[in-house]
């Protein structure tokens, strides 16, 4: 139990001990005046009814303000509720737009890499060619240098004996 909920209810004890230990000066009738007109009535009845009503009218205004508070509490739930909500689609829509655009730029650095093995290998077999064809001619040139080193030992080297020509 809360320090004010207790305090009250001590007060309204209080209240009432006093009451029911007074009883018979509380019931006892007296001339009251209402200002326009006097009454004769029991002044400690008037005072506890009046007491009984402002309590009364304590306690409905504290159940109207945990009633707004509870109602505001509710309200602020939904409210977060509704925020949480939208920013969890708001993370799964940026996970989902992460995600195709990493499948995007995976598929474009395969299909880069594809063009570039295939340029690569055009290049080498391109290369391979040039290659061959710069033997094929080398070949073709010592071949050449060697018969014109030959012709020329042949010319300068008399004949042999046993060799006719």
């Amino acid at each position: 139990m809360k320090l004010h909920t207790a305090v009250v209810l001590l007060l309204a004890v209080a209240v009432a001990a006093f009451a029911a230990l007074n009883w018979n000066t509380f019931i006892s009738p007296t001339e009251l005046s209402l200002g326009v007109t006097a009454v004769r009535a029991s002044l400690g009845l008037v005072m506890l009814g009046l007491v009984a009503a402002l309590a009364i009218i304590f306690l409905a205004f504290a159940v109207s303000l945990q009633a707004a508070a509870l109602k505001e509490s509710r309200r602020q739930a939904a409210e977060l509720r509704a925020a949480q909500e939208l920013a969890e689609k708001a993370e799964a829509s940026r996970y989902t737009r992460l995600h195709k655009f990493l499948e995007g730029e995976l598929a474009r650095q395969a299909r880069l890499i594809e063009e570039n093995q295939a340029a690569a290998l055009t290049r080498v077999e391109r290369l391979e060619l040039e290659l061959r064809t710069l033997i094929e001619q080398s070949g073709n040139t010592l071949a050449a240098y060697f018969g014109e080193y030959e012709d020329r030992l042949e010319k300068t080297l008399p004949e042999s004996p046993g060799e006719n020509t």
